[in-house]
């Protein structure tokens, strides 16, 4: 699978761990861990709260070169 979402850099860059995010989320870690390897995908909803924790605009959680452009 392609790496949709650049949470994983996101996480480092910001200096913040994967646990940290699923205590914040009230997530499971394996979730978060599921996400940061792109094995699965967050919802909208929760991309957004992500990136509100994070500091970051949306758009910084997502791999532009994985977009369909139309």
């Amino acid at each position: 699978m392609e790496d949709i979402n650049r949470l994983k850099l996101v996480l480092v860059e910001k200096k913040k761990t994967g646990k940290w995010l699923a205590e914040q989320l009230g997530k499971n870690p394996s979730t978060i861990s599921k996400w940061c390897s792109n094995v699965s995908q967050p919802d909208l909803a929760t991309l957004v709260k992500v990136a509100n924790l994070l500091e970051v605009d949306v758009q910084e959680l997502i791999n532009k070169t994985t977009m369909c452009h139309v």
